[in-house]
Order: C-alpha cells, then sequence, then structure tokens
C-alpha cells in the first residue's frame, strides 16, 4: 500500500499539473475572466487534493498492487472524478453564477479532461514509482 507522503506527492503533483492546464481553457471555454476562474480553479483544486488523498487511499485498498488493467485504471479515474463532481457542482454554479445545467455541462467537459489526464498522469507516476522503489531494493 502506498504511505501518505507517496500519496501526498502525487495529489500535489497532479493538481499543479491539472491547474497549469486547465485554468486557460477554463477561462476560454467558460467567458469568464482568468482571475475569477483562477480563483475558482484554487478552491477546486484544494477540494480535488483533498478527495484524491481519501479517493485513491480508498481505491489502494480495494486494488492494492501497483500493475493495475486499464479498467482498474478507468475506475479509478471515473470514481475520482464522479465523487468531485458531486461535491463541486453547486460551488461551480454559484462562483459563476450559472444555472446548475450549464454548470453541469461545464464540469462535464473538465470531467472528461481530467478523466484523461488521470489515467495518463496515475499510469506514468505508478510506472515512475515501481522502478525507484526497485532502484530501492523495495
Amino acid at each position: 500500500m502506498r504511505s501518505w507522503k507517496e500519496r501526498l506527492t502525487h495529489t500535489l503533483l497532479f493538481e499543479a499539473g491539472g491547474l497549469v492546464m486547465v485554468t486557460p481553457l477554463a477561462s476560454w471555454v467558460s467567458g469568464h475572466g482568468p482571475g475569477e476562474i483562477g480563483v475558482l480553479a484554487l478552491g477546486l483544486a484544494t477540494t480535488a487534493m483533498l478527495w484524491n488523498l481519501v479517493w485513491n487511499r480508498l481505491f489502494d485498498g480495494w486494488v492494492p498492487t501497483r500493475r493495475r488493467s486499464l479498467v482498474q485504471r478507468l475506475a479509478q479515474a471515473l470514481g475520482f472524478e464522479l465523487g468531485l463532481l458531486v461535491m463541486t457542482l453547486p460551488v461551480v454554479a454559484w462562483w459563476l453564477a450559472i444555472g446548475l445545467a450549464e454548470a453541469f455541462w461545464l464540469d462535464l467537459g473538465f470531467m472528461l479532461f481530467f478523466l484523461a489526464y488521470a489515467l495518463v498522469f496515475n499510469t506514468l507516476f505508478d510506472h515512475v514509482m515501481r522502478r525507484r522503489l526497485a532502484q530501492r531494493g523495495c
């Protein structure tokens, strides 16, 4: 099972990369200013980091291996994104002063983006960690 230190590193790297990619895109797609989107993105990233720690720790218990199948990786990413969507949808609607339906479609677009991003990131992260652990003889 992964340590809390490893999970924290995973989460910080994942969210930093996501913020760099998604903030300008969200500003462009939504028509809201980068500052407004940036504050929202930071709040959502903080929520996502906390959820990521909890979700991935739970998922590690259900699937305790670093060599996960594509189906397991999809389940990991989809479970994370759906949980985050449920938690953040009302906040997005409120912050951007839009309806829940519009917030849903915006969130859905980004959920699909982050689903693909999580699949790639988690696969690469596990590959790097397997190599590091093998070099240490763990």
